[in-house]
């Protein structure tokens, strides 16, 4: 099995800024892509940026210049770093990956969730 636990979450005034941190642990061969999804209340969760194992970023549009994700691979780890908080980006961010297990067997797992605030 294999465990992802994120932290960093907050509250903030708008403009300023957060820095998530998602680690996973477990029987882990490798990751592929690792991701962040924001799910606002009352709303769907919805994919907010994704990086693959050669570190490539792909983001939303409405994070773009915004938001960086990164990873390190040799700690199993992917980071979100947040600048310019909105009030609509307060909601529960998780951490999602896709992880290939010494047996080979390649499966996705979600974290937890941490929950931001952005107040106005």
């Amino acid at each position: 099995q294999v465990q992802l636990v994120e932290s960093g979450g907050g509250s903030v005034q708008a403009g300023g800024s957060l820095r998530l941190s998602c680690s996973a642990s477990g029987r882990i061969l490798y990751i592929n892509t690792m991701a962040w999804y924001h799910q606002a209340p009352g709303k769907q969760r919805e994919l907010v940026a994704s990086i693959s194992s050669s570190g490539k970023g792909n983001y939303a549009d409405s994070v773009k210049g915004r938001f960086t994700i990164s990873r390190d691979n040799a700690r199993n780890t992917v980071y979100l770093q947040m600048n310019s908080l909105k009030p609509e980006d307060t909601g529960v961010y998780y951490c999602n990956a896709d992880v290939k297990s010494p047996s080979g067997n390649l499966a996705n797992y979600w974290g937890q969730g941490t929950q931001v605030t952005v107040s106005s």
